[in-house]
Formats: structure tokens, C-alpha cells, sequence
């Protein structure tokens, strides 16, 4: 079995046994990976693969792939790294050459791990964290053109008070937005700190004392905007269905409320019950749902876990598995 973390990226894989345990990993099946970040899943996903299985692994940072080449190497014989965004997944699969059906790349299990990688929270310049003092970017892919300062420094009052609100669920958004453009007024806003340090003054003191640092739901709502991460989620979502073969599972693991309900959401659409009267003796309505869910309510990690790595204390997994067609 894989050692679950090396020195190398510094990142603790969460819900390692979990996740993996449930895609149900099969020794010649077709697996994809679509958040590569520190390589823990795929590293124990690819140790359970025969020489006739497939790990396709997704990641949008050049540092994540380039780590991966690393920790992978004893395994890069059915690996295939692909830098991309996870939203593009069923083209990617495509061009990766995985088998059709009806034009549709089909895969035996497919895995999110959602949210940023320790990595890029621990690498200051990356811009994502409101403990070090760096330039305001929080781009995942560094080459895609919007970054958290464009947002802060060029958007109006009231489109920063809504992506606060939204995507942040701060409840003192408009107070905060109010702010950022006043101080902007005066000169551009050019670091986390000065950012940080605003949202903290716009928070009422009594507020400020409960519910951990006080920019942290504004720099969420910030990274979410930039990267359009729950528009991703909700794309790569419709096409991962689409692309499992029949029993094959997806595992998702969020670490907000906002990432959790578009998977509960979408997974819940694709899982149609019976609409029969309790009475009837058979189903005669012919609903049939695409997927069943595995669990039915969410894994979480354990308290040893958490101990140990405490920004897991929010993860929830879920996983779903493709039903065969209706005959």
C-alpha cells in the first residue's frame, strides 16, 4: 500500500480510504482523477490497477502535474496526466482516446476532491490566504486572465456585495464591499493584507470575535469568483454521469455548503423513485433513475482526522453508482 504523504507538495490527502473504498476500484477499470492536487488519491487509485488498468488525472496547475510525475512515477505506465480544468472532462477523455459509446467517453469511476490544495493555501504568492501578506491573484490556472484584483479593484459595489453574499454567505457583504471601494478610491488595493485587513474593520467588533478569522468567507466568496469554481462543479458533474459506464461510481468531496448542495442537487436529479400508489401489488410507472445513491447521507471525516489535519473538519463525501439501462 502507498505511503498516504511524502514531504514532496506537503499536502494531506483527505478522506483517503473513504473515497477511493467507495469508487470500488477495479484492477483493469478505466479511473479519473479530476483534482490532482497532491496525488494522494491517485497514487493509492493507481496501486490498485493491473497492467491492463487506466488513471486519467486532471489538474489545472502546471505544480500539481509536475508533482504528480514524481510521486506517481512507479505507476506512469497506466497514468495519463492532463492539465485542464475539470469542467472540460469529456473533451479531455475524448482526446485521451477512451472508449465511446454513442459518442460518450465511458469510464468505471470517476473522483472530486473539490476546493484548493494545502499547496496553494501554504504558498503565499499564490494569493488564496489571508495569513500572508501577497499579491491578490487566487488563480488555480495561472494562465486564465482574472484574478481576486481585478474583481476588488475594477468591479462595482454592488456586484462585490453579491459574489460576498453568495458565494461567501457573509452576512456583512454589503459593508464590506462598501469598504473595498472607498479604500480603493484612494489607491488600488494591492495585497491579502490590505484586503484582510479592511474586511476585519468592516465587521462589527462583536461579530469578529466568533467564527474564525474574520476575511475568511470574503476570500472563499473572492477564489470562488475568480476560478468560477461551482459553475465547474456543476458542469464536470452532468458530463461525469454521462461518462460512467453502468455500476460505475463518483465520489465528490466538498468542503463548503455551496459546493455540497450542487452535488446533493444534481445527484438527487439523476435518482428518480417509483410515483406508483403504495398499494399497487408492482411498479407500473416506469421510473427509472440513472444513478443510486451509495450513501445517503454524506461521509465525514473521523475525529482522528480531523485531529491530525484540521482543515478536513469540513469535508463531506458523497458517491453515486450508474444504473444499468432500462431494458
Amino acid at each position: 500500500m502507498p505511503r498516504e504523504e511524502r514531504p514532496l507538495f506537503h499536502h494531506v490527502t483527505v478522506l483517503l480510504e473513504e473515497a477511493v473504498d467507495g469508487l470500488s476500484v477495479k484492477p483493469d477499470g478505466i479511473y479519473v482523477d479530476c483534482t490532482l492536487g497532491g496525488a494522494g488519491h491517485s497514487e493509492r487509485i493507481a496501486a490498485q490497477l493491473g497492467p491492463s488498468g487506466r488513471l486519467i488525472a486532471f489538474d489545472q496547475d502546471e505544480a500539481a502535474i509536475e508533482n504528480a510525475r514524481k510521486r506517481l512515477s512507479p505507476y506512469m505506465d497506466r497514468v495519463t496526466l492532463v492539465r485542464s480544468n475539470f469542467r472540460h472532462l469529456m473533451a479531455r477523455l475524448l482526446e485521451a482516446g477512451v472508449s465511446t459509446h454513442e459518442g460518450v467517453p465511458q469510464v468505471d469511476g470517476i473522483l472530486f476532491d473539490l476546493g484548493v490544495s494545502s499547496p496553494q493555501l501554504d504558498e503565499a504568492e499564490r494569493g488564496f490566504g489571508y495569513r500572508h501578506d501577497a499579491p491578490l491573484d487566487m488563480r488555480m490556472d495561472r494562465s486564465a486572465e482574472l484574478t481576486a484584483s481585478d474583481i476588488v479593484n475594477g468591479w462595482d459595489e454592488r456586484k462585490i456585495a453579491d459574489i460576498l453574499d453568495r458565494y461567501g454567505e457573509e452576512r456583512f457583504a454589503r459593508r464590506i464591499a462598501k469598504a473595498i471601494v472607498e479604500a480603493r478610491s484612494r489607491r488600488p488595493i494591492a495585497t491579502t493584507g490590505e484586503l484582510a485587513e479592511l474586511v476585519k474593520e468592516a465587521i462589527p467588533a462583536a461579530a469578529r470575535r466568533t467564527g474564525g478569522h474574520p476575511a475568511r468567507r470574503s476570500f472563499q466568496a473572492l477564489r470562488i469568483a475568480v476560478n468560477d469554481e461551482l459553475g465547474a462543479e456543476e458542469d464536470a458533474l452532468h458530463q461525469a454521469v454521462a461518462c460512467l459506464k453502468p455500476g460505475g461510481r463518483v465520489a465528490v468531496i466538498t468542503f463548503h455548503s455551496l459546493e455540497d448542495r450542487i452535488c446533493k442537487q444534481i445527484f438527487t436529479g439523476y435518482v428518480k423513485s417509483c410515483t406508483c400508489p403504495p398499494d399497487f401489488p408492482m411498479c407500473v410507472c416506469g421510473a427509472r433513475g440513472v444513478l443510486r445513491l451509495v450513501n445517503r447521507k454524506p461521509i465525514e471525516p473521523g475525529a482522528k482526522e480531523v485531529a491530525a489535519n484540521p482543515r478536513a473538519r469540513s469535508a463531506k463525501l458523497r458517491i453515486a453508482e450508474k444504473l444499468p439501462p432500462a431494458p
